[in-house]
This record gives C-alpha cells, sequence and structure tokens, in this order.
C-alpha cells in the first residue's frame, strides 16, 4: 500500500474511502505528512503540493492539513532535534515520509489545541494509512515517550541556540550581513503567522463601504497604513466568509504587494506590461487604480501558472491581454509597440515572504542567490528596450537580500545611461542607497522591494 500511495500522492488520499473508520483526522494527517515527504525531500514547493485537494472529508481536513504543514515548516529544525532524540536510530530512507510524520505529531502535542490522547491516536493511525501498520507501535511509543519527558527533552533541545530563530544558517548569516540592526526582528517576524490582508475593488465600490461590509458580517478590520484600498482583518479567515468575494468586491493581498500598484501610477488609456504576472494580484490591482482602462498586457513564462491570471482577472471584472513569454528573451507580436509603464517583479528568493511561505528556508539555498541575481539582471536588460521614452519601469521583488536589491538597481543605472531613478518616501531608518525596502513586521507588511526608474530621451 506504501508503494501505491507514494506512487499516485496526494490525489490518492483524496479519493480514500477508508476515513469512516479511522480516527477522526488520520486521513488528514496521512495526507499531510505525504506534503511534507514531497516538501523536504523532493524539493517541492508547498503551494504547488498543497494545490492537490489532500482529503475527501471537507474544508475542516484541508485547513487542519494546512495547520500541520505550515506549523511543521516554521518549527522544522526544533522538531527535527526532538525527534532525533527520541529514535535510537534513524529511520530508514524509505521511512522519509513516517518521519515528516512523527514531526507532524510531536508539533501538534506542542502547539495545537488538540487533546494530546486524540492527536496521538490519529497519527498512530495514519502510519496505517501510509501503508505502514508495522510501524504504529513505534510511533505511539516515540509520541507517548514526548508526552512523559517533555520539559527534559525541550531544555536539553534549547540549549541550541540555532533553536530560537529556526532559520538555516546561510541566511541567517546573509540576513546578519545586510541589516544588522533589525535581523533579529526580521526573523522573528518571518517564523510568526502572517496577517490577512485585503485589497477593495475600487471599481466596484470604495474601501470604507466595504469595511463596513465586513462589520456586520462580525469581521474586525483596519485600514493598511499607505495603501489606498488595503485593509487588515483582526483575524484571518476563509475566503467563502469575506462578503462579496466570489463576485470581485475584494482580493487578498498583502500590503506591500499593494504598492506596486501606487507605485506604478499607471495612468488611464496607458500601454503597460505586467512582465512576470502570475499569478494575477498585481496586474488586477493595476487595472483597478486606473478604472480598467488600461491597454495592460500581462506576460509570463508559465503557461499553466497563466490560468490563474485569467480566473483572477474574470472574478473582478477586469480585461487585459495575457500572453505566455519569457521577459529575458521578449519576442513576438506584443513587443512591436513600446510601453509606457513596465511592472517587472523578478523571480528572487522569496526571502520576504516566508511567513506565508516557511517552505522557502528549506528550498532555497546560498548558491541560489547569484544564479537570481544573473536572472534579474537578464530581465532588466531585455525589458529595458521596451520601454518607451519618458516612461517608468517599476523593478520589484519580495526579497530581503541587498545583491536582489538595491546592488541590483545600482549596475543598471551603472549600464545604461539613459536610466534615471525616481525617488520614492520610505522610512527613515531603513533609508536605502537605491529604492524602498520593506521589512516583514507583525501586523504590517511582507518583505518587499522597490525601485522606480524613468528612462530618459536619447
Amino acid at each position: 500500500m506504501h508503494d501505491t500511495w507514494t506512487a499516485r500522492g496526494l490525489a490518492d488520499l483524496s479519493t480514500s474511502q477508508t476515513a469512516f473508520r479511522h480516527p477522526a483526522g488520520a486521513e488528514a494527517r496521512a495526507a499531510a505528512a505525504l506534503a511534507l515527504h514531497r516538501v523536504r525531500d523532493r524539493g517541492q514547493s508547498l503551494t504547488r503540493v498543497l494545490q492537490t485537494p489532500q482529503s475527501s472529508s471537507g474544508s475542516a481536513d484541508q485547513a487542519l492539513i494546512q495547520e500541520l504543514c505550515y506549523g511543521v515548516l516554521r518549527m522544522l529544525p526544533r522538531l527535527e532535534a526532538l525527534a532525533a532524540r527520541l529514535l535510537k536510530r534513524p529511520l530508514k530512507k524509505n521511512d522519509r515520509d513516517l518521519d515528516a510524520l512523527i514531526l507532524l505529531g510531536l508539533y501538534q502535542l506542542l502547539a495545537m489545541n488538540t487533546p494530546a490522547h486524540a492527536a496521538v491516536a490519529a497519527t498512530v493511525e495514519a502510519s496505517r494509512l501510509l501503508g505502514k501498520p508495522d510501524k504504529a507501535a513505534l510511533v505511539n511509543a516515540l509520541l507517548r515517550r514526548f508526552l512523559r519527558e517533555r520539559e527534559s527533552l525541550l531544555a536539553e533541545v534549547d540549549q541550541d541556540p540555532a533553536m530560537r530563530w529556526l532559520f538555516p544558517d546561510w541566511l541567517l548569516t546573509r540576513l546578519r550581513a545586510d541589516w544588522p540592526d533589525d535581523w533579529e526582528r526580521i526573523v522573528e517576524a518571518s517564523n510568526a503567522r502572517p496577517p490577512m490582508s485585503l485589497r477593495v475593488n475600487r471599481t466596484r465600490l470604495d474601501r470604507d463601504d466595504y469595511a463596513q461590509r465586513l462589520a456586520a458580517a462580525g469581521l474586525g478590520v483596519q485600514p493598511i497604513d499607505g495603501c489606498e484600498m488595503g485593509l487588515m482583518l483582526d483575524q484571518p479567515c476563509p475566503t467563502r466568509d469575506l462578503p462579496g468575494f466570489a463576485e470581485g468586491l475584494v482580493s487578498v493581498q498583502d500590503g506591500g504587494a499593494q504598492l506596486a500598484a501606487q507605485l506604478l501610477d499607471a495612468q488611464p488609456g496607458q500601454r503597460v506590461l505586467d512582465a512576470c504576472a502570475a499569478p494575477g494580484g498585481k496586474t488586477a490591482a493595476i487595472l483597478e487604480r486606473a478604472g480598467n482602462a488600461l491597454d495592460l498586457l500581462a506576460l509570463d513564462s508559465d503557461a499553466t501558472r497563466l490560468k490563474s491570471v485569467h480566473a483572477t482577472l474574470t472574478r473582478l471584472g477586469l480585461s487585459a491581454q495575457v500572453v505566455a513569454g519569457d521577459a529575458s528573451a521578449p519576442t513576438g507580436d506584443w513587443t512591436a509597440r513600446p510601453f509606457d509603464r513596465i511592472l517587472l517583479d523578478v523571480p528572487c528568493s522569496a526571502t520576504g515572504v516566508i511567513r506565508r511561505h516557511p517552505d522557502i528556508k528549506w528550498l532555497k539555498r546560498a548558491d541560489d542567490i547569484p544564479t537570481l541575481a544573473a536572472v534579474q539582471a537578464r530581465m532588466l536588460d531585455a525589458i529595458w528596450p521596451l520601454l518607451a521614452p519618458g516612461g517608468r519601469l517599476l523593478y520589484a521583488t519580495c526579497s530581503l537580500l541587498t545583491d536582489e536589491n538595491h546592488h541590483q538597481i545600482a549596475a543598471f543605472l551603472a549600464r545604461q545611461p539613459q536610466a534615471r531613478e525616481l525617488p520614492l518616501l520610505t522610512d527613515p531608518d531603513q533609508a536605502m542607497p537605491h529604492g524602498r525596502q520593506l521589512l516583514p513586521t507583525p501586523g504590517g507588511t511582507d518583505g518587499f522591494f522597490y525601485a522606480l526608474i524613468e528612462k530618459l530621451s536619447a
């Protein structure tokens, strides 16, 4: 049975008819273990893995699977250290899915409100769903030993200073170098749960009107400073509970990401390029801000991801030309006319959005950064000729690393004599040589970098 689950993946768990004869949540725990296995051992993105329905038991199971996966990845080094002390010997290579199940069992006992006996019973049963009934006794004994020896085990593990930060060494080193006065706050914010931020669709209603609708639905909300249409919920909720979400009144988007449309400042009638558009949140924000009156082209190299751009535009009642293409080597009819505004939201390390994607901590490597920086420079140089004289290009990343941000802009300005950087308002405590850097903060935005560049006439 284990080979069957492994080969078919999470989709098979979603069609399993066995949940009714197992303890509540056993199927969800087995699915979560497989998802974690794919992230940790196969290098797959958690977002991509969770796009496959993982359970036939509905939204409650989906919420549990997400809580387990995100929680384990936030606390991964601590959980791995505990598991290492509880196991007499390391598990075999073909038991890595069981290793993930043990980690999520420990996470439940450490950080969730599930009664201990229920968490243990469901996790033990999940080992059988993974096709490993012979390991059920091991999982049961290990989790019960943790309950008995919890305090001493935690005291032993937490003597390691790395347990405080829950970050890979290479990334801590980079953050200390780039942000010597802020790195601790960055790490703590990145390990916390993110807030849920909304962008009101101004083509349909204004922000105050929508805030009143939220209040009528019992949802507390506050405006986001500096974001024209941004609201932050007091408590996250499913999108189905947001009034008018399906009808396109509102979108979920971090306040830092919302700034892209404001800084680009596209005006009605202008020709605009969103050069790395998927999944479409910034594309939609740009259109909404200009009253859906732009000649906008949404470009992305991944044709599959462009489906989400189409879906977003349809839900919000917006229109744009959506094209599959490579921003680092632009060709085709869409390049024939210059653009007045270009948003270049380049591929990056995503170190500014770790609290939303904790798998980034464990999937990214130090040697990824030079590769990403080279791609970013190539995209800047390739897209620049498509900008009309007097036009503006907004360079954007969700990175915290200077090699991807102000160092990248400094090098570009040195290469391009027609490029002039325009000033962006920024926090005086975080003044940058180039551009504007947002740092992740509790109850605030994620980490983003923006630089606005104007093309001078020849």
